[in-house]
């Protein structure tokens, strides 16, 4: 599990940290870049998982097929969801460049609204090649081959702050060139990804997709889309939310979710290897050995998020400071990163737990987990606590921490029952 997970985690992080680097160059370029930034950037996802959940059914479909020794499935699995990536970016682009119409409508600063929809419009050209990297990496992951991705985000981090530097400084393109780079980076990532399938399949001409490869992810990626979607959604609100309490409260929420995003990438690596590993035992028809790696997973997770949550509440002040040189951000940021450091557990538990009923097949759980504890009750505690009890942003972070316990505490509850049986599995 750890062979597997580390390099995916390793990925997950590079892919994170250039999000990153983007934040903290754009903190010292303005406290409207910045914020604008972070709510454009949330948007964005918001609506791009919902693609990415889509194409996400990969990793059901191809762990199964080759854990059943089924290679020309899963090899014509890849082309089906390229294809599926291509299709569905599209239309997501077109969503994205219509998205900051809800900004307007939110009233958010004028100067964070103008910032957020610049970066959002340049965003907007990456969801396709976005999508396509997932599709080819759920296929190299579902191999064990995750060399490829590690060394792709290495150049890609370092391409991005060399680009970062030009577009942001260089052209004084601000929030602008900070999109540009992370766009002309996805796309070079996108050649490495298929230039290492390409030699997985040692060049071999690949089976044709059919109509119902497609429908076949598409059957088992819906339910992860509207799952993301429900996810991001809820961190996507309670960005917008916090732009109602001014300039200083979102650029805090912003570091404190960018923080929170990278230790959470951790876990989506492990989630993801959770998937394969589960999905090969599934497909190999041996239910023991599936609930083991599950869990094993769980366990992996909290090892690794328990270290972040000590970081986060031993030296807040020096996380903040390394996205901004403002005291009264600084000062805000540090209670989020004490909550953040409360939900550690759970957001790790919640991620690795859908990862494992992804390699069950069971994709429609990890939709209805999220839909209860985010928005039965999440969202509640999140608009009470913020407003209603007068915490502002504090108090939405206090909700969003309700939310994903509940979460996680479903979806593993809801894996061990779903591997109590053959028959549960495999019907």
């Amino acid at each position: 599990m750890v062979e597997l997970a580390a390099p995916l985690a390793l990925q997950q992080f590079g892919n994170h940290l250039m999000g990153l680097i983007d934040s903290a160059m754009l903190g010292r370029w303005s406290d409207a870049a910045l914020a604008g930034a972070g709510v454009g950037n949330n948007l964005y996802f918001g609506i791009t998982c919902i693609g990415l959940g889509v194409i996400m059914g990969m990793d059901t479909v191809v762990p199964q097929a080759i854990g059943a020794g089924r290679a020309d499935d899963a090899r014509r699995a890849v082309g089906a969801g390229v294809r599926l990536a291509v299709l569905v970016g599209l239309l997501t682009t077109l969503v994205v460049f219509a998205s900051p119409l809800l900004l307007k409508a939110a009233h958010v600063d004028k100067e964070v609204l103008h910032e957020a929809t610049a970066f959002t419009y340049m965003r907007a050209l990456g969801a396709v090649p976005f999508l396509i990297m997932i599709a080819l990496r759920s296929y190299l992951a579902a191999h064990g081959v995750t060399r490829p991705l590690v060394i792709a985000v290495i150049l890609g981090n370092i391409l991005n702050a060399g680009l970062d530097l030009v577009f942001i400084y260089g052209l004084r393109l601000g929030v602008i060139g900070a999109a540009m780079a992370t766009t002309l980076v996805q796309i070079a990532m996108a050649i490495i990804y298929a230039l290492a399938v390409r030699a997985v399949d040692g060049g071999a001409p690949r089976p044709k997709s059919t109509t119902a490869d497609i429908k076949q992810i598409a059957k088992y990626g819906w339910p992860v889309g509207a799952q993301l979607f429900a996810e991001v959604g809820i961190f996507g609100i309670a960005t917008v939310l916090a732009a109602h309490f001014g300039k200083i409260p979102a650029g805090a929420h912003s570091i404190a979710l960018g923080l929170s995003s990278l230790t959470f990438a951790f876990t989506v690596g492990i989630a993801s290897a959770t998937s394969v590993r589960v999905g090969h035992a599934v497909g190999a028809g041996n239910v023991g050995l599936a609930r083991k790696r599950g869990l094993l997973g769980v366990k992996l997770g909290l090892a690794v998020m328990a270290c972040f949550a000590a970081i986060f509440l031993l030296v807040p002040r020096a996380l903040a400071s390394v996205f901004t040189s403002e005291t009264a951000v600084i000062a805000a940021t540090i209670p989020l990163l004490q909550i953040a450091a409360l939900f550690q557990l759970s957001d790790g538990t919640q991620a690795i737990g859908a990862g494992a009923l992804r390699g069950l097949g069971d994709t429609r759980a990890t939709l209805v987990g999220n839909l209860i504890g985010h928005y039965v009750i999440g969202l509640p505690l999140v608009i009470g606590l913020g407003f209603s009890a007068g915490l502002a942003v504090n108090g939405m972070w206090f909700g969003l921490s309700a939310g994903l316990t509940a979460t996680a505490l479903y979806l593993v509850l809801k894996f061990v029952a779903g591997t109590r049986s053959t028959s549960q599995i495999l019907r």
